[in-house]
């Protein structure tokens, strides 16, 4: 059987093995889902959200791009942000960036790479804020770690600029922003504990849209 057939047996398969331990889950999911988590990740095939947060579908709101970027002008992703906190009432954001991400290395090898360039370009202005850091780490194998880690705390600021996502916190209906790497060569998710609210709060004058 080649792989697309086979895609469709394992899906009779997944169909038996989630009604003979629910007999009603998938009526469940006809109800409507009630996600308390954001996951805003990576495309990359080797990160898949529910699999290593151990939660189960219904239970994450997803969004995925190359280098799980948040841009500011981008319509998909904050359409994603503004449904999630507007509708799903998601009480969690979580950005997660991972360990040996082609996104991050492709910008940090420039060439060009057609339509990529462009996307690329706001992990290399990530590289520019963070340039003398960055450039001090000499190995470039933990040069490449720190700019996911870096990447992620700058998208997770980007969530923060979003005038949603502002109101929501100071109404109190969500919890935070998080950023998380995980580490494809172990499997362990690796929580970075970014003070958002700290770091916001240094531009806050220029960032903020919504406080009481």
């Amino acid at each position: 059987m080649d792989r697309y057939n086979q895609v469709f047996e394992n899906n009779k398969k997944w169909i038996k093995t989630k009604t003979s331990a629910n007999k009603d889950f998938f009526k469940n999911m006809e109800e409507g889902q009630d996600p308390d988590f954001l996951f805003i990740g990576c495309s990359d095939s080797r990160v898949p959200a529910n699999e290593i947060m151990g939660l189960e579908p219904g239970e994450i709101f997803v969004h995925r791009n190359i280098a799980n970027v948040v841009s500011n002008i981008d319509i998909n992703v904050q359409s994603v942000i503004e449904y999630a906190i507007e509708h799903l009432h998601i009480k969690y954001i979580v950005v997660c960036g991972h360990y040996h991400c082609g996104g991050i290395e492709a910008a940090m090898r420039p060439s060009n790479l057609g339509l990529l360039n462009g996307w690329l370009r706001n992990i290399s202005d990530v590289y520019r804020t963070h340039f003398d850091e960055l450039t001090a780490i000499t190995d470039f194998e933990l040069r490449y770690k720190r700019l996911v880690e870096l990447n992620v705390v700058e998208q997770c600021l980007n969530v923060a600029k979003s005038a949603s996502v502002q109101k929501a916190y100071w109404d109190g209906k969500l919890m935070g922003i998080y950023g998380w790497v995980y580490d494809v060569g172990s499997g362990e998710l690796i929580d970075l504990k970014i003070d958002i609210r700290s770091i916001a709060d240094k531009f806050r004058e220029i960032y903020i849209l919504y406080q009481k």
